[in-house]
């Protein structure tokens, strides 16, 4: 998977164990990101359905949550591929933008991202493997970056993966059915249906999904923007219709309140972090108050992002903050019927989850 802020790699483990304890069927993720955590449910053989307001993170749902792999012929896959990477290199927009007027890529890479993004706008839209290919070559460019993981700046010096040659590789898709949603979760909560499990995992805190990832909006969309700054992010970074309530932190609380509030899943699973906005205690509250029996907290000790590990640095590359701590501790709350919750719980006590400050509840 792409590297990305904020991922629950570590927490898949749980996750997936939760989802299995408590024995769902179906499966909302409703901020899916880059879909790790509804991949690990549908391995499960759960039917998911993948939410998310941006377009990179809808393609990537697009591939691995509604792509049921046994749909897909190897054989034409490998043959497009094949003819995708044999496409020679031209100089677009991607390559002026990205490597010239800043350097994210390789100039090599950024041509050859050109040349293959081009031919899909072109010849392959309308073909049912469109977001697996589109998926491959976003994979493709994360393994060729030269940044620490995010897009609102690029290293002083190129990183040496900048360097490797851009290979397109077969994602690794997933047998069963599953669904993909564009759109805002407050916006689309109330018609998306009952679920036996609902998974939410909302952005921390000011810095938007939508800038950090620019480069694959622009990628996805493959609309030439303007751009501004050294980063040369999306001129429409600055339009109020991508900003979310959730990145606001006078609205944000609110708006996980009512989002939780209008959820329908017997299981109500939200992961959040001590950084936060809002305690682990208010969450707990608010899931009591949505009307779930049992509420318990399991926390997690966990690395920091690499950005925040390695400091601040100005425009110029120059260091100009320091490192304050290189940990924090996750959260993970639980809220549902006693016997499922603690069902739950026991599954993942081999994951050293310790008891947090907010003691599990119910509602009496």
């Amino acid at each position: 998977m792409i590297k990305y802020l904020g991922s629950k790699r570590t927490l898949m483990p749980v996750l997936g164990a939760i989802a299995r304890a408590v024995e769902a069927r179906s499966a909302l993720d409703l901020f899916s990101g880059t879909t790790r955590v509804s991949q690990e449910f549908k391995r499960a053989g759960i039917e998911v359905t993948a939410v998310d307001s941006a377009t990179y993170a809808h393609k990537l749902a697009q591939c691995y949550i509604a792509t049921d792999s046994r749909s897909i012929d190897p054989a034409e896959l490998d043959d497009t591929l094949a003819l995708l990477a044999a496409l020679p290199g031209k100089r677009g927009y991607f390559t002026e933008v990205f490597c010239e007027k800043s350097r994210f890529f390789q100039p090599k890479n950024g041509m050859r991202i050109d040349a293959i993004r081009d031919y899909l706008e072109e010849h392959l839209k309308s073909n049912r493997l469109y977001p697996v290919l589109l998926t491959s070559l976003m994979l493709a460019a994360d393994r060729v970056d030269s940044t620490t993981g995010i897009q609102m700046a690029y290293l002083k010096q190129w990183a040496p993966r900048a360097h490797n040659d851009l290979e397109l590789r077969i994602p690794d898709l997933i047998p069963g059915p599953g669904h993909a949603l564009l759109g805002d979760a407050s916006e689309v909560v109330d018609a998306i249906g009952s679920f036996d499990l609902a998974y939410l995992d909302p952005p921390y805190n000011q810095h938007r999904y939508f800038t950090n990832y620019h480069i694959w909006e622009t990628l996805v969309r493959w609309d030439q923007p303007e751009h501004y700054g050294v980063a040369c992010k999306r001129i429409d970074s600055r339009d109020s219709v991508t900003k979310s309530r959730f990145n606001l932190k006078r609205e944000m609380p609110d708006a996980l309140r009512s989002v939780i509030s209008r959820v329908s899943a017997e299981v109500v699973v939200v992961s959040y972090n001590n950084e936060s906005w809002v305690s682990a205690g208010a969450i707990r509250d608010w899931l009591l108050e949505a009307g779930h029996e049992y509420v318990e907290l399991l926390d997690f000790d966990s690395k920091r992002y690499i950005g925040a590990q390695i400091g601040i640095f100005n425009p110029s590359g120059e260091r100009v903050g320091k490192v304050s701590h290189l940990r924090n501790t996750e959260h993970v709350l639980v809220a549902g019927p006693r016997e499922r919750v603690r069902s739950a719980v026991d599954a993942v006590s081999n994951h050293e989850a310790k008891p947090g400050r907010c003691h599990s509840g119910s509602v009496t």
